[in-house]
């Protein structure tokens, strides 16, 4: 039996792409997530952190630093070879699902219209 894993939701590919040019903190991981997903992807403050504490958990990302900033506290986060893994593996299976499908839609030359 293959062993699959599991999917992954938009948010959290997102969140692991605007990672992979190098560490952020939680308001330029928002931003960048929506940048890259073409604001499809809009992440709340608390949505962002609890999914950040999900991935810092299971491996995919780690606290690179803390800072302060205008007396509160900034923490940066950095993908790991697993998380870097993981976001890879979804583009791929995203892609070939992709392919299935425009490859089954595209037009077909040399043959009459139906």
């Amino acid at each position: 039996m293959i062993k699959r894993s599991p999917l992954m939701s938009e948010p959290t590919y997102f969140i692991l792409a605007a990672l992979l040019d190098g560490p952020l903190h939680g308001y330029g991981v928002i931003k960048r997530a929506e940048e890259q997903s073409d604001g499809r992807v809009r992440l709340a403050v608390g949505t962002l952190y609890g999914a950040l504490d999900r991935m810092t958990g299971n491996g995919q990302i780690v606290v690179d630093r803390e800072e302060t900033v205008d007396g509160r506290p900034r923490r940066y986060f950095r993908i790991t070879d697993e998380g870097r893994h993981a976001v890879t593996q979804e583009a791929e299976r995203m892609e070939q699902a992709a392919r299935i499908v425009t490859r089954r839609t595209m037009p077909r030359t040399g043959t009459a219209p139906a």
